[in-house]
């Protein structure tokens, strides 16, 4: 991973600072796999769907952004598959744009990247995705034990402030446009209810077609180039392991620092899926 890190900063040298970054979660609710599960089984008991079903849909996730441009012109890219702690996989993705669809203003932010609830009697199949995949939370004072949580503070700084206009920002990261609207309940939790302060950015066209979890966040500044880099290309997660020989050992214990390995990764190695990959490549 770090020679990987190494090969795509040489991306930002040729080619200028990344233009945004995506992050697609597999939805282990996709009706391809749940068509194909048997009487009495879950999405978790067939790793082999998820992991087949959301590579076929990553490559025609990849085909919209690389080949047919919707976002923009893509002149350079790399992106690394994770995987979460419950084994759903992820890719993180870094786009560069050709000169002419360059993000250089808080307009062409809007244009390609939204953060606010739409309207469900305008946008009734978009406000149930967003609800369903683009809300953060529920943290602070309703959920403090979220992961999230750091000394009483969400880690992501949400919710986020209402803002009447998108911004650059102070961090190398825009204020999106959040209008303060009402309040509506999370279809799993009517406990809780969210305004647009509680919206993780996303693009309206990726997220009504392929129905999961796309975050889209535009990279405003150079300050943010070399955290985003090595944030992607991190490593996989890892855990102690603590080995007793039998019930009432009173030998030293012994742990092990070692990979976190779940089905789906196997079965992404055993098919000999694409990890990662760099455009152009470094090879």
């Amino acid at each position: 991973m770090y020679q990987r890190y190494q090969d795509a900063m040489t991306l930002v040298q040729t080619y200028e600072k990344p233009d945004i970054m995506l992050t697609m979660t597999c939805n282990p609710n996709w009706s391809e796999i749940k068509y194909q599960l048997l009487p009495g089984q879950s999405p978790q008991d067939r790793p082999d769907l998820i992991t087949r079903i959301f590579r076929s849909k990553f490559e025609d996730f990849k085909k919209d952004i690389v080949d047919r441009g919707v976002l923009g012109k893509v002149l350079s890219y790399s992106y690394v598959i994770e995987y979460q702690k419950r084994g759903l996989p992820h890719v993180r993705m870094l786009i560069i744009f050709q000169n002419n669809d360059k993000l250089c203003s808080p307009d062409q932010f809007d244009s390609i990247v939204c953060a606010e609830i739409p309207s469900k009697t305008e946008e009734p199949n978009l406000h149930r995705s967003v609800l369903a995949h683009m809300v953060h939370g529920p943290c602070g004072l309703v959920n403090p034990n979220s992961p999230c949580m750091i000394n009483e503070k969400c880690k992501k700084n949400f919710p986020k402030p209402f803002a009447e206009y998108t911004s650059r920002g102070n961090d190398s990261y825009p204020l999106y446009q959040r209008h303060e609207g009402a309040q509506v309940s999370v279809p799993n939790n009517h406990e809780f209810f969210i305004d647009n302060g509680w919206v993780v950015p996303y693009n309206p066209y990726l997220l009504l077609k392929y129905d999961c979890h796309i975050n889209v966040e535009v990279c405003g500044g150079i300050k943010c180039v070399k955290y985003i880099y090595k944030y992607i290309h991190k490593g996989p997660d890892r855990v102690a392991l603590e080995i007793r020989n039998g019930q009432n050992c009173d030998e030293i214990q012994q742990y092990v620092d070692g990979r976190w390995i779940c089905a789906p990764e196997a079965l992404w190695r055993i098919f000999y899926f694409d990890f990662s990959r760099m455009y152009p490549s470094s090879n």
